[in-house]
């Protein structure tokens, strides 16, 4: 079977050493790349009950069967892990140009476990892993430590090999929950804490390196399957919008939906949201389209500020969630301070999304004098340094890097505090769109929109937003599909262009696996079962298949109510859809 390296490369920290290991066709079979085979790992080595942060947490990195090769939207890896923030599965996925670099060390995946004595940098190469001290590098922002990582292990290159390195910052080192993994400057591993995990294993940086390619099944059928995509995709709406206006765009469609979560949740459009917009971003800074390796998409907004306090600044964003995270839960109208905001959460390793709602949640802490800080909606200044204060953990900083539910106890704040599973929200109302509040309480990894984007459906009317009835039956045949791309790994932004019997194609091509739909989805089943025993293994429980206490508040008169008996009824329906029994256990 083509398309796997078929070799894992196990790296413990602690005693600086590595082995490698083979993995056999059965499973690659059954689980692929990527996020499967990632997944069946993590079931196979953690140790079961392992806290987050203990040396013997994995933290594994993966690319899938496609990466390397010339499919668009392949240029992804993945980082797998038991996360600081829910104390359950983790996944993250990242772009740029690094993934590459990733594949080309010639692993289907990098298992780490362990942890240095001192701060290190990993070289992940075909020979192994080779370990370096990087005291001098401790400390320093993502940027920097990328720049230093390449400079010192990225050269020379020999003709044909591609070096990429993923660093932490600053979070990441001190173990702020939600820190992310970085690479490409601009790109982050962004959800669930995989930063975290890294810093408290010392580990500062990884740089993969490597010319190897996997072999593939059909080259020449690959070769067609992408310039057949190219050639039919280029011209497609969805491909101009994100070229022409990026994530950005999704603030009009949410404002007009009234599900623009703002004001800490409690509201569902922002007065003045033009001025952070998608047309905002493009009159107020100097923007140009930006693409991953392999992608004609070019989602990307290289932006540069040309005016007022932050002239000067460039960056690759803001996205969409981060314009929601600080434009509308904390209420900033200006679309230059969340793109310094972004960039101060870049520098330190922080996920926007994570960041954004807790600032907003420590607003409201200010302003119920539950905490000593004077704190107001729409102050950029006390955000940046109040973010400053997290990756620091230092004062306030220091209950809010624990994330949401713990500061939310601490602090009294419960009835109000949202958050699925310990994850904060992204920015989709799951009062107004409640397909999503489904998908944000069943999600594996806690409340997030990228297992399923189930909120494309209920935005465009596809699906009824405030229905719940027959909403699990669609939700699981997205994530179903999503899971597959997951597990090649392929950019969500090209979900449009691989439905079912394309994925099989490019399967085949790839691997000569020759299946169909009914076969693709056995896959994603056995996955989904998987992830859910690992995650009921580690203390997981039916009650847990829902949403806090701040989304089901009764004193909210401009946003639609939610219930809680709502939610209950449809994650039933999902169980009993995907063969699990009332409590939730696969059967």
């Amino acid at each position: 079977m083509e398309g796997f390296y078929k070799k894992i490369l196990e790296v413990d920290l602690t005693r600086q050493r590595f082995t490698v290991s083979s993995v056999n066709e059965e499973i690659l079979s059954r689980y692929l790349g990527g996020k499967g085979l990632a997944s069946y790992l993590l079931w196979r080595l953690n140790p079961e009950r392992i806290a987050p942060f203990d040396p013997e947490n994995r933290l594994i990195f993966s690319t899938g069967p496609i990466t390397g090769s010339g499919v668009w939207g392949s240029s992804r890896y993945g980082v797998f892990t038991k996360s600081p923030q829910t104390g359950f599965y983790s996944e993250s996925y990242a772009g740029g140009k690094a993934p590459e670099a990733v594949d080309a060390a010639g692993f289907d995946a990098v298992v780490i476990s362990g942890k240095s004595p001192e701060p290190a940098v990993l070289v992940i190469s075909p020979k192994g892993a080779a370990f370096h001290p990087a005291k001098d590098i401790w400390g320093m922002d993502t940027f920097a430590a990328e720049d230093a990582v390449h400079q010192r292990f990225g050269h020379p290159l020999e003709k044909g090999e591609k070096a990429g390195a993923v660093v932490i910052g600053p979070a990441g080192e001190r173990q702020v929950t939600f820190a992310v993994i970085e690479n490409d400057y601009w790109r982050s591993a962004g959800r669930t804490g995989v930063g975290a995990v890294m810093g408290s294993k010392h580990l500062k940086a990884v740089l993969f390196r490597g010319k190897e390619r996997r072999s593939l099944h059909d080259p020449e059928g690959i070769s067609r399957f992408s310039r057949d995509l190219a050639r039919t995709a280029k011209g497609h709406p969805v491909v101009k919008a994100f070229k022409s206006w990026g994530t950005a765009n999704m603030v009009e469609r949410t404002n007009h939906a009234r599900a623009f979560p703002t004001r800490y949740w409690t509201l569902g459009v922002l007065k003045g949201w033009e001025n952070i917009s998608a047309q905002a971003l493009h009159r107020e800074c100097r923007v140009t389209p930006r693409a991953c390796a392999k992608c004609f998409i070019g989602c990307g907004r290289m932006s540069e500020i040309t005016a007022g306090r932050h002239a000067g600044l460039k960056l690759e964003g803001p996205e969409y969630e981060t314009i929601f995270a600080f434009g509308g839960l904390c209420m900033i109208d200006d679309i230059k301070e969340i793109a310094f905001l972004n960039d101060i959460c870049d520098r330190l390793g922080m996920d926007t999304i994570s960041a954004g709602n807790l600032c907003a949640l420590a607003i409201e802490a200010s302003r119920r004098k539950r905490i000593p800080l004077s704190l107001h909606y729409g102050d950029v200044d006390g955000i940046a340094a109040l973010l400053h204060q997290i990756a620091a953990r230092q004062g306030i900083g220091n209950d809010l890097a624990d994330g949401t539910q713990k500061a939310a106890r601490k602090w009294g704040l419960e009835e109000i505090a949202v958050h699925g599973k310990g994850l904060e929200l992204p920015g989709y109302h799951p009062r107004v769109l409640k397909g999503s509040a489904l998908a944000f309480a069943v999600s594996d990894r806690g409340a997030c929109h990228l297992r399923a984007t189930f909120h494309n459906p209920e935005l465009s009317g596809l699906l009824d937003p405030q229905e719940i009835e027959g909403k699990a039956a669609p939700l699981i045949e997205y994530e179903d599909r999503l899971t597959l791309m997951d597990c090649l790994i392929l950019c969500r932004f090209f979900r449009t262009f691989y439905p079912w019997e394309t994925m099989a194609r490019l399967l085949g091509f790839a691997c000569g696996i020759h299946t169909d739909q009914k076969g693709l989805r056995k896959r994603a089943g056995d996955i989904a079962a998987l992830i859910r025993r690992f995650n009921l293994r580690e203390g997981l429980n039916f009650a847990d298949d829902t949403l806090s206490k701040g989304l089901f508040r009764k004193d909210l008169k401009e946003i639609p109510p939610l219930e809680e008996s709502e939610i209950t009824k449809m994650v039933q329906e999902y169980y009993r859809l995907r063969g699990w029994n009332p409590s939730g256990v696969p059967e």
